[in-house]
């Protein structure tokens, strides 16, 4: 912890500094011009606009200010006082380059680096060479004197610590907005699902009972010495139909840790918490295989008991070809939130032949070109029976926390989709939503 010894000592070098630096009233004022202001404009592009403006305003200079562009990974010019002279997101020029001091060009500009914390450096929500946060071009300096030259570097300092603490606000924001997300994903995908255990635990228990009950009458019975081979029969039938049961309800029980295991372990990756966001751990899946069979497993027990029909027929594609690089953890809760939709919204319709049926169908097939000449796409999709989803109301489907006007009684979060289109584009993909014959169809559509 700094003493006040130290805090009293860094004023009184600061004092000497200023006083050595003499800047001129006109100067101090665009100091404190832009400490002002700064705090006002929050947007960023903004802000850049504001440090080009204050060199313009006070000291009628143009100036050009380049950041390291989130597209392009290097610095390219994110404001300029000269209308329109260089189109935004032109990279650095070749007579530019980053420096440890200030420099001219022979065109007349005073190039000065801007510079961020470098003990804050890893923290920046980019790869910052050298700690060089842009570049900030003053021109023309023909005139410029060494004093005025001082004054821009100790401008572009300012800048610097002003942005450094900007960016690492911004990545805090990100990191906590992502975490609100997480929480919506634990409880959408993990908490909610994992309530079935209760189900699963209590048919368990009723079996468990059972079999201690004929256990107690087996027993009586020797007691009494009265089994005879029909009595003992029944007991065995008896015995065996309950741990079927047992047998049956472990199984679901296993499979449903295994699943949530995967889920667990996919929504609390470390590499998540570090980039603030999502991130991708891919590889290359059997998408029915290894990711629908597994859910649809999940959701078949459920889908039966509501009396909803499963169509299984894969576009008639064989499975060979629907090998794709993915995130395993995060495709199957995809799926597991398309299925779960599903279930909550299919409802009876009547066919072409008069038959009343309540059904759901899953498939893909092979989008020629999609993504671009020889870049196909596989479009996956879900489909129910049941009323269209209103036009109105399908621009909000994929937003966070949005319910239809057909789910005000219905159990959910308004997560799920949010979740499943985020999911997708991480993937390069598109998430859509579209009105087919005899009901809804969720899709989405990866580059093969």
């Amino acid at each position: 912890m700094t003493t006040f010894a130290h805090i009293y000592e860094r004023i009184e070098s600061k004092k000497a500094d200023y006083a050595s630096y003499n800047f001129s009233h006109k100067e101090n004022n665009a100091l404190k011009t832009f400490f002002d202001l700064a705090q006002e404009f929050d947007d960023l592009t903004d802000f850049y606009k504001l440090c080009v403006a204050i060199p313009k305003a006070f000291f009628d200079l143009d100036a050009r200010l380049y950041m390291v562009g989130a597209r392009e990974g290097m610095l390219v010019l994110a404001a300029q006082t000269e209308s329109g002279a260089l189109p935004l997101r032109t990279p650095l020029p070749e007579d530019i380059k980053p420096a440890s001091q200030p420099y001219y060009t022979e065109k007349g500009g005073l190039v000065l680096t801007i510079h961020g914390k470098e003990i804050l450096s890893a923290q920046l929500p980019f790869k910052a060479e050298d700690n060089v946060l842009g570049i900030l071009e003053v021109y023309p300096t023909w005139n410029l004197s060494d004093h005025q030259a001082l004054f821009f570097q100790k401008y572009a300092n300012r800048i610097g610590f002003n942005l450094h603490n900007r960016f690492i606000t911004q990545k805090n924001i990100e990191h906590l907005r992502f975490i609100r997300g997480l929480v919506s994903d634990i409880e959408h995908n993990i908490i909610v699902p994992n309530m079935v255990y209760k189900l699963f635990l209590r048919n368990l228990k009723v079996k468990i009972s059972d079999s201690l009950k004929l256990e107690e009458m087996i027993k009586e019975c020797l007691a009494s010495g009265h089994c005879q081979d029909p009595t003992t029969s029944e007991f065995l039938a008896a015995i065996s139909e309950v741990n079927r049961g047992i047998s049956a309800e472990f199984e679901n029980i296993e499979k449903h840790y295994t699943n949530m295991t995967l889920f667990l372990e996919t929504l609390f990756r470390r590499s998540h918490f570090d980039k603030g966001r999502l991130t991708l751990r891919t590889k290359a899946c059997n998408m029915k295989k290894d990711i629908v069979a597994p859910q649809l497993e999940r959701y078949a027990g459920r889908f039966r008991d509501a009396g909803i029909e499963i169509d299984d027929r894969l576009s008639g594609i064989p499975d060979e070809e629907i090998i794709t690089v993915v995130d395993l953890g995060l495709m199957a809760q995809v799926y597991a939130n398309l299925f779960s939709n599903a279930l909550k919204f299919t409802r009876e319709i009547t066919d072409d032949y008069g038959h009343t049926r309540k059904y759901i169908s899953y498939g893909h097939e092979v989008l020629k070109d999609y993504f671009g000449p020889g870049k196909d796409g596989i479009k996956y999709n879900v489909f129910n029976t049941g009323p269209h989803i209103p036009e109105s109301e399908r621009g909000k489907l994929f937003e966070d926390g949005y319910r239809g006007s057909n789910a005000p009684d219905i159990p959910g979060t308004g997560h799920g989709l949010a979740f499943f289109k985020n999911v997708i584009e991480l993937h390069g993909g598109v998430a859509g939503y579209e009105a087919t014959k005899n009901g809804n169809n969720f899709y989405f559509i990866l580059p093969r």
